[in-house]
Order: structure tokens, then sequence, then C-alpha cells
């Protein structure tokens, strides 16, 4: 239907507009000074990144400040959570870790179950590469880190460690260097992240799991099965399935399963197709507005078909994702990178340490070169569009920024040991710069030649 705006109706420019009820399209000072700036900072694709970034260094400067205490004594201070049958008695940073992480991989789920329904991972030709890289640059990795370390050693259950890639910074990264990259490079790089997400989940599922409660897990999963259940009656009340997937995380949490995975579970069973087909709602929207007459209940319904011909994972993806990207990502940075640096040498002469920076920095570029060639060579995928194999060796490079995962996993690997964290978590930050510095470099060798790229 065509827009009943006139050539006399205020545009988004103009002063009447500016004065109307938006606020942050007024000429205010702190809307026009402030929120806009801001608006305009978070719709930069690497203001995640800037802002991980941020709080990383903020933690590492207090903790080796004067006021160092004051980082270890917040960090630590116990919150205690009594509700009903419900006792948790934790610090706050594990109320960082187990709970306020969940977010993360909740969003991590939806991204898993879009592409494997409507994504990349949804046909075996084009996904084949980025997975079998993917595979190529978990298994490398954690064999120098294994070399260094042998199973039964005092590192040796931190083999996990650098086989992560973030996805915040490396997408940053891309972002960072603009239309220089391919868009199918970016989508390669995407899907590899996203693969070695899976990697990671499951490796935290299998091998970080603790003492295992088959009745608490039982519970989990009956939990998420009433989730089904309730999909399929066609129940969409959103306090239910907040109501359950607490139970599921407090299930999962009690049964010894790491319990931000109950987030990952709970992202793959949501629906990844709309309730209603696009079609419907553009009928009854063009029906409704025939007469240019709108009352409460044709309103009400136009929400409700607009709503539901968008899917419930690409709704939580736009609601969720800037939480998780710029509140809990940067909250978690802050909470686990205050490492003191003091010890910061013995990086690269400690086994834990240097297998570490050997495994993102090395290890990550070397395993998904190689297994991208091997791939190539025997016809089971082919090389991005625009892509070259010097810019492959760079953007796997830039998959060895492990940072929020590798610190996840690191915590998870040495519980009894704050020594041996610390030293993981220093040689992650390291290898982290280490890995973006070279994988920019190495983008910027190959592409300075490229003409510009539309982005995607």
């Amino acid at each position: 239907m065509a827009s009943s705006r006139t050539p006399q109706d205020p545009r988004p420019d103009d002063d009447v507009w500016r004065s109307g009820p938006v606020y942050i399209a007024s000429d205010k000072p702190l809307a026009r000074l402030v929120a806009r700036p801001v608006r305009e900072f978070l719709r930069v694709e690497a203001a995640g990144s800037l802002l991980l970034m941020a709080a990383a260094v903020v933690a590492l400067v207090w903790a080796n400040s004067p006021w160092a205490s004051s980082y270890d004594a917040l960090w630590h201070a116990h919150l205690t959570l009594d509700v009903g049958p419900l006792h948790l008695d934790e610090s706050l940073q594990h109320w960082v870790n187990d709970a306020l992480m969940v977010v993360f991989f909740f969003v991590v789920g939806l991204e898993i179950k879009y592409e494997l329904v409507n994504g990349d991972l949804r046909d075996p030709r084009t996904a084949a590469l980025p997975i079998i890289a993917a595979v190529g640059g978990m298994l490398v990795p954690a064999g120098i880190y294994l070399a260094l370390n042998p199973p039964g050693s005092d590192g040796g259950g931190g083999w996990g460690i650098p086989m992560a890639t973030d996805i915040a910074f490396a997408v940053g990264v891309l972002g960072v260097l603009g239309r220089r990259i391919p868009s199918a490079a970016r989508l390669f790089l995407l899907t590899l992240a996203i693969v070695d997400d899976i990697g990671a989940i499951l490796v935290i599922a299998v091998f970080y799991t603790s003492d295992l409660s088959l009745g608490w897990l039982a519970i989990a999963v009956g939990l998420l099965v009433a989730m089904l259940v309730a999909q399929r009656l066609r129940i969409w009340a959103v306090v239910l399935y907040v109501v359950l997937g607490v139970g599921v995380w407090f299930a999962l949490l009690e049964s010894g399963v790491h319990a931000t995975l109950a987030g990952v579970a709970i992202g793959l069973l949501a629906p990844a197709t709309p309730l209603l087909r696009e079609e419907v709602a553009r009928t009854h929207a063009r029906d409704a507005l025939r007469d240019n007459v709108l009352d409460p209940d044709e309103l009400a319904k136009l929400r409700f078909l607009l709503k539901e011909s968008v899917s419930v994972v690409e709704r939580l993806q736009a609601t969720l994702h800037p939480v998780s990207a710029y509140v809990v990502l940067p909250v978690f940075a802050l909470a686990n990178a205050g490492v003191e640096l003091g010890a910061i040498g013995e990086v690269f002469t400690a086994p834990v340490g240097l297998g570490i920076v050997l495994g993102l920095v090395l290890g990550k570029p070397v395993g998904i070169f190689l297994a991208s060639y091997a791939a190539v060579r025997l016809g089971l995928g082919r090389l991005p569009e625009d892509t070259t194999w010097p810019m492959l060796l760079g953007l796997g490079a830039v998959a060895g920024i492990g940072f929020t995962v590798s610190i996840f996993i690191a915590g998870l690997s040495f519980p009894g040991s704050d020594l041996l964290t610390a030293e993981a978590k220093i040689a992650i930050l390291l290898a982290s710069l280490i890995a973006a510095v070279v994988g920019v470099v190495l983008l910027l060798l190959t592409t300075r030649s490229a003409p510009p790229r539309r982005g995607i």
C-alpha cells in the first residue's frame, strides 16, 4: 500500500520531528552529545569487541594497581539466594561464570540453531570446508598443548583451552578491516567460529563435567522435554519457558554438568521457522488498512501476525545479542581477566603458558590451513569466492583469538590451582593479542591490492 506521508509531513531531520516525543532525535544536549553518539557506536560491527577489550584492560589495570585487594574482595564476595527449596551460595565471580554466562551460551545456541536450519550449516557443500577447517583448528592446538603438557601432568587438563575461537573478537577484527575482506571469507570465518563453538560446548560437556548426579540430570532432561511438548501444543507463554529454563539451569548446576550448557540446550530447542507465513501477515495488513482506520482489535491481531511471521530464534537473537555483546561479555572479562602480571615472563617458559600461546598463535592457523588444503585437494570443499590461500592463513590467525571461551575453559581446567589458572589467563590474553596482530597484518598484506568489496 502506498505511504500516506505527504511532502509536508515532518521528516526525521525536521525541527518538528526533533521537538516530538522521541528524545534521542531531539536537539537537547544530552541527546545530541551523548545518546546519538553512543547509539552510532553500538551500531559499529566491532563495538562489542572494543567494549570487551576495554573491560579486560580495566580488569588488568585494577588487579595490578595499589587497589588490587579491592578487585579480589569484590569478585570473591559471596551472594546467597534462598527461594523455597532453592539455596545457592556462590562468589560474585561464580555467579557471573555460572549464571550470567548462560545468556551468552543461549545466544550461541540460537546462532547454531539458525545456521543449522537457515544458514550455511544447512547446505553440506557450503559448510564442508569451514567444518573441516574448524576440526583442524581444534585438533592441532590441542595436540601442541598435550605435547608440552602430557595427560597426568599438572597442566594436562588444560588441553581444551587453545581449541576455542572468540566469535565476538574474530568478527570484530574483520569489521575493523571493513570491505577489504570478501563477503565469502567473512562467512567462512563466522561458520568456522560457530562450528568451533559446537566443539567447545561438546568438550565442556564431556571432559569438564564433575561427578555426575544422574537424578538431577534426568530432571534437566525432563524439563527440556516439557519445553518441546509445550511447543508442540503451541503454548507461547513466555513466563512458562522462563520458569522451565531456570529449572533446567538449576538441575544442570546440581547434576555436575556445567550449568551454562542449559543455555545452549534451550537455544537449540527454540523454533527456527516462523509460526506463520509472511504472506498471511501482509494480506491481513492490507485488508485492515484498506479503510485507513485501525481499531484496538485489529491492531492487536496485526501485532501478533507480524511478530509470528518472524521465527523465535531470530527475535531472540535480535533482542539478546546486544545484551550478550554489550553487557554479559564485558562483565565476564571484568570478572575474569584481572590477573597479576608479575609472572608474565614465565608464560613463554612454563609448559601451560607455552602450550596455550603456541596452540592459539601457531596451532590455530596451521590446523585451519592444513585441514582446508587437504579438503580442497580431496574435493571435499572449495575455497570461498575471492579468497586466496595466504588470505585463508590470515583468517586462521584471527581464529586464534581465544579470549572469552578460552578463559572460561581455563577456569574449568584448573579448579584447585589459582596459580595455574592465573598463568593460563595471562597466556590467553597474550596469545589473543598476538593472534589479532598477526591476523590483521596478514590480511592487510594479502588484501592490500584487492578492490573494495561489498561487506556482508
